[in-house]
C-alpha cells in the first residue's frame, strides 16, 4: 500500500472499519480524490467527514461511503484491473434515495457534469435523474412520487 498522507488520520483504519454499520458499503477507487470530493460536496450535497491525500469518508443521505486514491491499492489484487480501466463505474448506478433529483441535476449542470438523463417521473414510482460524475460513475438521486 502506497500512502501519501503526512498527517495523522482522523481515526485508525481498524477503528473506522469496526464502526461501520451492517449493510452494503461502497468504496470508490479514484484517480483524482479532490475532484471526487468536490463533486460529492458541490453536486450531491454530501458532507465530507474526513479527507486526506489517500482516503475520504463521505456521508450522503444517511449513509457513509469511502473514496480511496488508486495509489493506495498499489499492492492490492484490484490494482491491475483498476489501473488499466479507461472508465469507472461501467454498469453500476449509485442510487441515492430520498434526495430531490431536480436540485442535483441543476447543480450538476452548473458545475459542468454531464446529465445522462434529466429528472422525470418513472413507472417504478420514483422521480430520478442520471448524473455522470468524475471518471464515469453514474449517480441516480431519486424521490418517491
Amino acid at each position: 500500500m502506497v500512502m501519501k498522507r503526512t498527517k495523522d488520520p482522523w481515526m485508525k483504519a481498524d477503528e473506522f472499519g469496526r464502526a461501520l454499520p451492517k449493510g452494503v458499503g461502497v468504496n470508490l477507487l479514484v484517480r483524482e480524490l479532490e475532484q471526487h470530493l468536490a463533486f460529492c460536496r458541490d453536486v450531491l450535497g454530501a458532507m465530507i467527514l474526513y479527507s486526506d491525500e489517500d482516503f475520504a469518508a463521505v456521508e450522503l443521505a444517511g449513509s457513509v461511503f469511502m473514496l480511496h486514491g488508486d495509489h493506495t491499492y498499489a499492492d492490492h489484487p484490484m490494482h491491475g484491473v483498476v489501473s488499466s480501466a479507461e472508465g469507472r463505474g461501467v454498469g453500476i448506478e449509485l442510487r441515492i434515495y430520498g434526495v430531490e433529483p431536480d436540485k442535483l441535476e441543476e447543480r450538476a449542470r452548473q458545475h459542468g457534469h454531464p446529465v445522462l438523463a434529466g429528472s422525470s417521473d418513472k413507472p417504478h414510482g420514483l422521480r430520478e435523474c442520471h448524473i455522470v460524475g468524475p471518471e464515469g460513475y453514474i449517480w441516480v438521486p431519486g424521490i418517491a412520487v
